[in-house]
């Protein structure tokens, strides 16, 4: 792993969803560079253990890199003033998926708080949720899943670029946050397709 502050929050974020017990999903993970604007993007997923595949809930990470925060850094690293600070985007989705009916947006949100803990001195804000509704081939079967995403970003203060100690205490409620609101997720009494293999879970 490079030895950069970006790739220093991605192992921070690892490290508080391995400590909070998440499960993160096989072949969902990717790094990617935009060749273009030179912007970083980080995507993984986790989910509940024994949630079988694909899991009822799940949370799917972005954390982005953009240009003008790898200029800023960069400016700091060799010693120029300190001005503004780079920042990370943030985004969380979580997702409830295999719904045999019609999810109630209202009943899901009241479980959902409308901002994430602080991350460093900032939170991240709830968005409106998106219903989807997936058709099989022949048109005849039907399941429903429902996205919500906390949106906003994680200013690196000048003290968390020297000391990645301050970074990892920065990150650290979020493994915990997320592993319990998906459970306050799957908690609700929702009617659940059967996972692709086959695992026995309850409605």
């Amino acid at each position: 792993m490079l030895d950069h502050v970006f790739t220093d929050a991605i192992g921070a974020l690892r490290d508080t969803f391995e400590n909070a017990l998440l499960d993160r999903l096989a072949f969902e993970e990717r790094f990617q560079a935009d060749v273009l604007l030179g912007d970083l993007t980080w995507e993984t997923s986790y989910g509940l253990p024994g949630e079988g595949s694909p899991p009822r809930v799940r949370a799917d990470i972005t954390l982005d890199w953009p240009t003008w925060s790898q200029t800023a850094y960069r400016s700091w690293y060799i010693g120029e003033p300190f001005d503004d600070g780079p920042r990370i985007e943030i985004e969380i989705v979580l997702r409830i998926q295999r719904l045999v009916d019609h999810p109630d947006p209202a009943a899901i949100l009241r479980v959902l708080p409308e901002a994430s803990p602080t991350i460093g001195v900032e939170e991240l804000e709830r968005s409106g949720p998106t219903v989807e509704t997936i058709y099989g081939p022949d048109l005849d079967t039907t399941e429903y899943a429902i996205e919500v995403s906390y949106e906003g970003s994680y200013e690196l203060s000048e003290d968390a670029l020297k000391d990645g100690a301050i970074l990892d205490t920065h990150l650290a409620a979020m493994g915990g946050w997320i592993a319990s609101t998906l459970v306050k997720l799957g908690d609700l009494p929702l009617t659940y397709l059967q996972p692709d293999d086959d695992e026995e879970l309850g409605s």
